[in-house]
């Protein structure tokens, strides 16, 4: 009996050890995917405009001024809303923020196809990008409190979400169009489908916020850390350049009777990010704190700015594939630095700030290529200002080693912590 009870003791507690171990895997499991889904919801919406920008331009008939303040209309809203949500993160957690946000985001760009006049897509466009703005400061802390001992990887899964779900508008789109009589209408009321059903998933299955989390926390951003100033200005660069080319690309190459080539530049310009995002997801944590990698993407995004406007055919691809490639790079390892240097109840106030300089900067640039164009007659002129963000990207990216080494020794008890 004593042998036979010294053989069935252990076995409970290796079937409660295995359940335990199975539960937390199935925790993990439903954290990854709803953090692919959240960043798949940031971008499906925005990024369903550029694959029909030419439909609304002629139906609306847009001025070049017009197409760039609706292009620089989203990213005006992530830059000026996303304050309010590092505020709605700190006070309803950042779950919830996440939630409203995708049902914002999913209703108003379903109300843009209903615009029969430039006035209501404009608004419509402002709610839809509200709601995108919530969402944003959000997913940082989220990764932290879903994924405590992989926040890099964390960080690297959400991005790659949202690159992806930069890809499918453009890349379905065309072929979505000829099913839908070619109505720009119809195909933005499809693109807020998929971001309802996000939200319905992120409602029932995702994680919830922790006790802790949902304490009272500071959600007005330090704007006395320099790293804010810095990471704010790099990635305003990188919103710059990409948002411009999206939105002036089409419509450009369409003036130079390359029309053509537009389906093959958008695609490549977004599905030249996949490389970067599935490569630094092995290697982001080794050159996050390294100078190079942004020096390169830098010089390399200038290269492809001149190309795109000297170039044509094969060379007009490259080009945009390149400077998708690049932008792509040095988004993901700007967005892994604030939750990897700062404590677990900064991250949102920080990623706030950091959207709000970064955005700010983005959001004239598409309307200054837009006004070049309209001032000069030139149309090559609209990529002046992406050469210039290049520029800038170089002289910051040359100092992004030391400062990032003296952020990381101040911020190093809490990421040890972690």
């Amino acid at each position: 009996m004593h042998f036979a009870g010294a053989r069935l003791w252990p076995a409970p507690q290796l079937r409660k050890a295995e359940r335990w171990t199975l539960m937390r895997s199935t925790q993990k499991l439903i954290a990854i995917t709803s953090l692919w889904l959240a960043g798949l919801g940031l971008r499906l919406t925005v990024l369903a405009i550029p694959p029909v920008i030419t439909l609304i331009k002629d139906d609306l008939q847009l001025s070049a001024t017009e197409v760039g303040m609706l292009t620089g209309l989203p990213v005006s809203l992530f830059a000026f809303a996303a304050v309010l949500g590092s505020l709605l993160a700190a006070r309803a957690g950042a779950s919830r923020a996440l939630l409203i946000g995708l049902i914002v985001t999913a209703a108003a760009s379903a109300l843009r196809s209903a615009s029969g006049e430039v006035g209501l897509l404009y608004s419509a466009t402002i709610l839809m990008s509200l709601g995108v703005a919530i969402m944003q400061p959000a997913l940082p802390p989220l990764v932290c409190t879903w994924l405590p001992d992989h926040i890099a990887f964390g960080t690297a899964v959400y991005t790659n979400g949202l690159l992806i779900g930069e890809i499918l508008p453009v890349a379905i789109t065309p072929l979505l169009l000829p099913l839908i009589d070619t109505s720009w209408r119809i195909s933005l009321l499809v693109w807020s489908l998929p971001v309802l059903v996000i939200a319905a998933w992120i409602a029932s299955t995702a994680p919830k916020d922790v006790p802790q989390a949902l304490q009272r926390q500071t959600w007005w951003p330090n704007w006395r850390n320099g790293m804010v100033w810095r990471l704010g200005l790099m990635f305003g660069s990188v919103t710059s350049m990409y948002f411009t080319a999206n939105g002036f690309l089409p419509v450009y190459l369409n003036s130079i009777g390359r029309g053509d080539l537009i389906e093959s530049a958008l695609a490549a310009l977004n599905i030249g990010q996949l490389p970067a995002s599935f490569l630094l997801l092995f290697v982001a944590t080794r050159l996050v704190r390294r100078g190079w990698p942004y020096v390169c993407c830098a010089v390399g995004a200038l290269a492809s700015a001149i190309l795109l406007v000297t170039g044509a055919g094969i060379a007009t691809i490259a080009a945009s594939a390149v400077l998708g490639f690049c932008c792509s790079a040095i988004l993901i390892l700007a967005l892994a630095l604030p939750p990897l240097l700062c404590p677990p109840q900064d991250v949102a106030r920080t990623c706030a700030a950091v959207f709000t300089l970064s955005y700010g900067c983005a959001v004239v640039v598409p309307v200054i290529s837009g006004a070049l164009w309209d001032w000069t007659g030139f149309a090559a002129s609209a990529f002046l200002p992406v050469g210039a963000c290049a520029l800038l990207l170089l002289a910051l990216a040359r100092n992004i080693h030391a400062s990032t080494s003296h952020t990381e020794q101040g911020s190093q008890p809490a990421a040890q912590g972690r």
